[in-house]
């Protein structure tokens, strides 16, 4: 097969354990691109913490696309214009909140270039703050204040320990799953996105918008809420590191982890 699509999810796949791109990755990438081959980062950050990978793979000059949110908006970089999203309700984040207070775990949503907590930050929230690149907001006081007067977000988070958040995650799915997406990204985040939103989910429009048939697009992932992304890819790849549930339904898993450039094996193989 003649690929020409090459989609990455982040953490965990393109960059290593310390949420680094690596050398021998990075110039595997920028060579496919020189190529003609487009690249997308599929990811659940908000575009603010998408963005530095982006430049490191040199995408903004290749003309690729940021998929954030998990595919609950989709960025051109060449022109730096949004090309599509989908927000949640407001009523959703306000009674998150309520949920989070209830089971002691943090809560925070996504609002432009910032994430408004809440409740009291958590060492969960600030290392998201971190890899982010966005600051938190907290503002005590009465139940919607924290929103800051926005009608809708993109996306809400739940953090806390990963056993109480195990706890908590059928509880919530079962409140949320007729309004929302309820998935790990990772054993300390519970996120919640607007209704069948997923990577495959913004995918599909990515592939309508460029007229591209999606048996020459390569996904690469290696968490749950890369799975439905890897089924609907013309090949998954699951990465050597991601879990035998996410294994199982990819076509490829990597001989090598994210920590021993993985990505630059898929681009070797099929590129």
């Amino acid at each position: 097969m003649d690929y020409g699509l090459l989609v990455l999810d982040i953490d965990g796949t393109a960059t290593n354990s310390k949420k680094e791109v690596l050398d021998e990755t990075r110039e595997a990438v920028i060579r496919i691109q020189k190529k003609g081959v487009k690249v997308v980062l599929a990811s659940g950050r908000p575009p603010e913490g998408v963005l530095p990978i982006a430049r490191a793979f040199e995408l903004e000059r290749y003309g690729s696309y940021l998929l954030t949110f998990n595919g609950g908006k989709i960025i051109d970089l060449k022109t730096g214009k949004c090309m599509f999203e989908k927000r949640l309700p407001r009523a959703i984040p306000l009674r998150l909140k309520k949920d989070a207070l209830e089971h002691g775990i943090g809560m925070a949503a996504y609002g432009e270039g910032v994430i408004l907590a809440g409740t009291q930050p958590d060492q969960y929230l600030e290392l998201e703050s971190g890899i982010s690149g966005m600051p938190i907001e907290y503002l005590k006081g009465p139940e919607g204040d924290f929103l800051r007067g926005n009608a809708s977000v993109n996306q809400c988070i739940l953090t806390g320990d990963p056993e109480l958040l195990d706890e908590v995650e059928p509880l919530i799915f079962q409140k949320y799953c007729h309004e929302a997406q309820v998935f790990h990204s990772e054993p300390f985040y519970l996120e919640i996105s607007p209704k069948n939103v997923d990577k495959a989910y913004g995918l599909k429009y990515l592939l309508r918008a460029l007229d591209f048939p999606r048996e020459r697009m390569v996904c690469c992932g290696d968490s749950y809420n890369d799975i439905r992304m890897l089924q609907y890819a013309g090949l998954g790849v699951a990465m050597k590191n991601a879990p035998e549930g996410v294994k199982t339904v990819a076509n490829v898993v990597t001989e090598h982890d994210n920590d021993h450039d993985g990505v630059a094996e898929v681009v070797e193989r099929f590129f």
